[in-house]
């Protein structure tokens, strides 16, 4: 079965996909965008045995900007073929939900979920496994598609037609995410979180569409309404 003719949010199409996560021009081009605005936010690591734990880490583009920063880098992801990629770029992969991470409480001093709640029909449950495993003090940057017509609108009937957007059928839209309810979880869970917009530099994406730029950078705005980010720390 084709990734145009599976059900939307069908994990599948990771697989099938699996040639594009390192094409900075390919399918995944805007996973790149977001992989570099994640690690701005992220400290370097305070130690030599710093981990950092990436949840639904995809085909590991987090691995060049995690390695810099210096921290123990472990994926988790539930797709094989993105794990192995994950493993030739001196990532610690671990096959598993990121509802139930087979990792222990307070192991983390950062932990990623990038670009995963829009996919779980539990997104706070992502968040509460979030705090489980990050140490007090410790670092969370998650990023995701906010629920809404505006978000609709753009995430899926406009750029799933547009290079560098997500390919046809990757997101269901019945599962863009409760920014308020994500709010209230957080603070329920023991972290303060804080959201921003996030957009692409139109400028750069120009660019990068014609061959000028290998990379665009994800610029903040004010509103949260189409994608997220959101910085925070466990109490």
């Amino acid at each position: 079965m084709t990734a145009a003719r599976r059900p939307r949010n069908d994990p599948a199409q990771y697989d099938e996909l699996v040639g594009e996560w390192w094409r900075p021009d390919g399918e995944f081009a805007a996973l790149h965008w977001l992989a570099a605005s994640r690690a701005e936010h992220i400290p370097p690591a305070p130690s030599p045995d710093a981990v950092l734990v990436d949840l639904a880490c995809g085909g590991g583009l987090m691995a060049p900007h995690v390695e810099r920063l210096g921290y123990r880098h472990v994926g988790v992801d539930i797709g094989r073929a993105g794990l192995e990629l994950c493993r030739a770029h001196a990532m610690l992969p671990v096959r598993a939900s990121v509802l139930a991470v087979p990792l222990a409480d307070g192991c983390a001093d950062v932990v990623v979920a990038g670009e995963i709640l829009e996919h779980v029909e539990d997104d706070v449950g992502v968040l509460a496994e979030c705090a489980r495993l990050l140490r007090p003090g410790g670092t969370l940057v998650i990023d995701a598609l906010a629920a809404g017509r505006l978000s609709v609108l753009v995430n899926v009937h406009l750029l799933e037609r547009l290079p560098g957007g997500p390919p046809p059928g990757l997101h269901d839209p019945a599962l863009f995410v409760d920014r308020k309810r994500l709010l209230a979880a957080a603070d329920r869970l023991g972290l303060d979180l804080r959201l921003v917009g996030l957009r692409p530099s139109l400028r750069e994406a120009i660019a990068w569409r014609f061959g000028r730029r290998p990379m665009v950078r994800m610029k903040q705005i004010r509103s949260t309404a189409v994608v997220f980010a959101g910085y925070g720390r466990k109490r």
